[in-house]
């Protein structure tokens, strides 16, 4: 079975990112012919004298007309190597918002540069955002290369151009590839027309680029209880389960775990699923668990693993943390919102807003507020104990969103901090 690969395109707008999308979707035979067939008829409404593959993408009528992308667009397709998730991002300075949603869960963030271009100041805050969101592998696709007649010495300089911003980042793997999407070089296969260039083609990249879906399983066991599952027949009066997704480790039975916020100490009875019980539970998995001892447990709880080399997570009431606002309204010092962390949503005020990020310079700047699409650093206080781990530690259990607490709108993203100085509670 092919494993699965999340990553989330961006770039400065028009530098091809819908192309490019489009044409792994054509040259992967990921294309159904009624959709290529509505494609032709609306590249040629729209007079284009060629097969505009970005329309594979964007899928809004808005964005049609426009010619640009305004939301994240997912789009999904397979090899028999490995399956795909894309999150195809906005380029513009606005959207900000929307690459942190794209990037989010991504295992690879695919940063677009125009070669007639080079990298400019939205290479640098979507490079900046990868850093910031951890994530794992960045690949830098010079793009439209037909347009300096695919010129080495152009690509050599756009790369050592953004490896030199790229040092100060801490981006732990970087890989450049040149392409030109419009025509499929270096998209699928591999180009002859760019003989200088001896490395993968895209496709092939990513087909190869490595899942760290085993560090998820060496961290300590993290399993927050998403529903308590009680008695519903005569034949299982005694059945009590909670069901919810390991995000990490592995839970065995007869392992011992920690109930938090509470801290009272249980060992696994057993680990059920749909499909029958098991022994093993790995990350990833939805299962329900079962102890052994009667423990008030509920939903918005988290098991943890309880052995004493466990790293536990922080069971704290404030903390620091990076947020992104996404809303019109600014947030401000004092302002009351909630809290949505893993399965647990409480109540929470903003104790003080430290600074604001400029992604484009990495330098921190005094800030009264954030608006929309600035990233910033607060602190929170909430209502309730959370059981946190640092974000750069582990990207669930380390991220959370911020709630509207009248309309219920999400407001935020937030990763907590390591150098917070996680207060427990």
């Amino acid at each position: 079975m092919a494993d699965l690969l999340r990553f989330a395109t961006a770039g400065s707008v028009d530098d091809g990112k819908s192309t490019l999308i489009g044409r792994l979707l054509f040259d992967s035979k990921s294309v159904f012919q009624d959709q290529l067939a509505a494609v032709e008829q609306t590249s040629a409404d729209r007079g284009d004298d060629y097969t505009n593959l970005a329309l594979l993408t964007d899928g809004l009528r808005a964005e049609r007309e426009q010619g640009i992308t305004i939301d994240v667009a997912y789009r999904y397709f397979s090899t028999p190597v490995r399956s795909f998730i894309v999150a195809d991002t906005p380029g513009h300075v606005q959207y900000t918002r929307n690459m942190v949603t794209g990037a989010s869960t991504a295992d690879v963030a695919l940063v677009l540069v125009d070669a007639r271009k080079g990298v400019v100041e939205q290479t640098r805050r979507h490079a900046s955002l990868s850093a910031l969101l951890r994530v794992p592998h960045l690949v830098l696709a010079v793009n439209k290369m037909d347009l300096v007649d695919y010129d080495q010495q152009v690509y050599n300089d756009i790369v050592a151009d953004f490896r030199f911003f790229a040092a100060a980042l801490d981006l732990p793997d970087v890989t450049a590839i040149p392409i030109a999407a419009l025509q499929g070089d270096n998209v699928v296969h591999r180009s002859e027309r760019m003989d200088w260039y001896f490395g993968p083609a895209l496709l092939e990249h990513l087909e190869q680029v490595h899942v760290s879906r085993d560090d998820a399983q060496q961290r300590a066991a993290r399993f927050p209880v998403q529903y308590v599952i009680r008695p519903m027949s005569t034949e299982r009066p005694d059945y009590r389960g909670y069901a919810g997704t390991l995000v990490s480790g592995t839970l065995r039975v007869g392992d011992e775990v920690v109930a938090l916020p509470s801290g009272r100490r249980t060992t696994v009875e057993g680990i059920d699923t749909f499909d029958g019980p098991l022994q093993e539970a790995l990350a990833g998995q939805a299962v329900t668990v079962r102890l052994t001892d009667e423990l008030d447990v509920s939903r918005g709880d988290m098991l943890v693993a309880g052995g004493d080399d466990a790293v536990a997570p922080t069971v704290t009431s404030s903390f620091d943390a990076t947020v992104c606002w996404m809303a019109d309204a600014p947030l401000r010092p004092g302002q009351r919102v909630l809290v949505k962390h893993t399965t647990r949503t409480v109540k929470a005020m903003v104790q003080a807003l430290h600074d604001r990020l400029d992604v484009t310079q990495l330098a921190n700047e005094p800030a009264d507020v954030l608006r929309l699409n600035d990233i910033g650093r607060v602190t929170l206080r909430t209502s309730q104990p959370l059981a946190v781990d640092a974000y750069a530690d582990d990207r669930t259990t380390g991220a959370f969103i911020v709630v509207d607490e009248a309309t219920g709108a999400t407001v935020g993203a937030g990763m907590v901090a390591r150098s917070s100085g996680l207060i427990p509670a």
